[in-house]
């Protein structure tokens, strides 16, 4: 169990220091013993590859200093005086991630902005200024917003520095923020690019001028999310989507919003699901947001005491989406047991399937050490919930939407909270049982964390500018309404990666219509 723990602080150290990815990764470990194969057995959970021979991307030095042939590997030295492999100021930061996003680098080439607006809406860190760098490279005028629990100040302080209107404040009220987001729109971009589809929606719903619209008086957000979430106004024709070519939506929760609005007819522009792309959520939500959040959670506690969360505790995933199936593996990868509470009973079935317990919220939350949040469902974990966890159990969301867990109520029942370190509170329930609550209910890979790994990322940003290939092509002609990004674009992102990987692979097709397919049966013998 020793050795396991070592391990776990091993890995999550390289990956709070770097941003990097687990999964996928090709490594060798320099050393041997217990923690050496302890570490070998995590990373390999974490969807490492063992490479006793030839190039690797990661080379590990447990108890020894021979780095033996690295051949150009990021050499990890595990002792407990290595340096860090990373400087700290933003614009290293910047140049480190910039050097590791060869996928959006090469689908922007081609890609031309001359003279155009571009409003990225995301979260603000190192990642998305490479994208906005990308953007501006390729001839692009580019805006930046971001939510202030979004914000890296020192990243957005870079940006500027840069030349770029950035939009951001991590000190900002919510008040202060939609006036800094009413300020990014009427930059009216001609494509906007967007996380959570807020400022999508913000711009169909401001039908105010901008003196009138700014005095409005401060909404809480508990009180303002259901209205922006549920309705949008009918009969607005906001100047704000006057020209604009159309708009690109990069999360699952983003576009739930959307297809209502769609299926209503109140969608007034064309949007890219981004979200739905295959080299988007089959990796980002599952492999990028599960080590991102699952890291951040136990980072957070580190020096914490009082709480259970470690190898051979009691976790419960809620929601088993791509986001619930990535925490899930990766809680245990470190080592606790997994209970799936989910309400849709086919992907109650796969969880069922993959090994996992599978339990309603408020019965399995009564045994749990850490409870965590993946639906990017408001009120998921409910009062009620709250209410049935163990003593002491820990609350993490890893889903999109504010309010995942539902305080508001709990506050409203008597709950009071406590601050206890940067990013953990207590939570103390009426009748006196209390639980510990992480980055204050926000999705905790962000709030506490620097989002989702570098890699993740360029592999998401690259869809992200197919999706602006998709709305310059069909500039004039795309309808109001939701749109796939091109269907080659998966093949030719997965492509690059794979060869990126040192995966050797037979040649695709652009795309999977290209080849002809003959519909005929030859079960009865050739055709006459």
């Amino acid at each position: 169990m020793h050795e396991q723990a070592w391990a776990s602080a091993a890995v999550r150290r390289f990956a709070r220091e770097t941003n990097l990815l687990i999964a996928g990764r090709r490594f060798r470990i320099e050393g041997g013993g217990a923690r050496a194969d302890a570490l070998r057995s995590l990373l390999q959970a974490l969807g490492g590859r063992d490479l006793p021979a030839g190039p690797v991307d990661h080379l590990w030095l447990v108890d020894t200093a021979d780095r033996g042939p690295d051949e150009g590997a990021l050499v990890i030295d595990t002792s407990d005086d290595a340096a860090p492999l990373r400087q700290d100021d933003a614009d290293s930061r910047i140049e480190w991630a910039a050097q590791r996003m060869p996928i959006s680098t090469e689908t922007v080439r081609g890609l031309d902005l001359a003279g155009l607006r571009v409003g990225v809406s995301m979260v603000l860190e190192p990642k998305t200024a490479v994208l906005s760098l990308l953007l501006r490279d390729a001839g692009a005028e580019v805006a930046v917003y971001a939510h202030a629990d979004e914000t890296d100040d020192a990243v957005a302080d870079a940006l500027r520095t840069r030349g770029f209107s950035v939009y951001a404040d991590s000190a900002a009220t919510l008040r202060e923020q939609r006036g800094l987001a009413l300020e990014f729109l009427r930059t009216r971009p001609d494509i906007l690019l967007d996380d959570g589809s807020h400022l999508i929606r913000l711009a169909h719903e401001e039908t105010l001028p901008q003196e009138e619209t700014l005095a409005h008086e401060e909404t809480p957000p508990q009180e303002e999310t259901p209205a922006r979430e549920e309705t949008t106004p009918r009969d607005a024709a906001p100047e704000l989507l006057d020209g604009m070519i159309g708009a690109a939506e990069e999360t699952t929760s983003g576009l739930r919003p959307l297809r209502v609005m769609a299926e209503r007819g109140d969608l007034r522009v064309p949007v890219i699901a981004v979200n739905d792309a295959r080299t988007k959520t089959w990796f980002d939500n599952r492999y990028g947001t599960g080590q991102s959040c699952v890291f951040a959670i136990v980072d957070a506690l580190d020096g914490v005491e009082g709480h259970r969360v470690a190898p051979g505790g009691r976790a419960v995933v809620a929601g088993f989406g791509p986001v619930g199936e990535g925490c899930a593996q990766m809680l245990t990868a470190l080592g606790l047991s997994v209970t799936v509470a989910e309400i849709d009973p086919v992907r109650a079935l796969q969880a069922a399937y993959a090994g996992y317990a599978v339990a309603p919220l408020e019965t399995a939350v009564a045994t749990a050490d850490l409870v965590v949040s993946a639906t990017g469902v408001r009120d998921t974990v409910t009062f009620a919930a709250l209410s049935s966890c163990a003593p002491g159990c820990v609350i993490a969301v890893a889903g999109g939407v504010d309010n995942e867990v539902a305080l508001a109520e709990a506050q409203g029942a008597g709950t009071s909270r406590l601050t206890l370190t940067e990013h953990v509170e207590s939570l103390t329930l009426p009748g006196g049982g209390g639980v510990l609550l992480l980055a204050g209910g926000s999705c905790v890979n962000i709030a506490a964390g620097e989002g989702n790994p570098i890699e993740i990322m360029d592999l998401s940003f690259a869809v992200q500018l197919e999706a602006v290939r998709t709305l310059l092509a069909g500039r004039g002609s795309l309808a109001p309404g939701l749109h796939p990004v091109d269907p080659g674009a998966d093949h030719r992102i997965a492509t690059l990666a794979l060869r990126r990987l040192g995966v050797t692979t037979p040649p695709f097709a652009a795309s999977p219509g290209d080849a002809p397919f003959d519909v005929a049966t030859t079960r009865f013998g050739p055709r006459a």
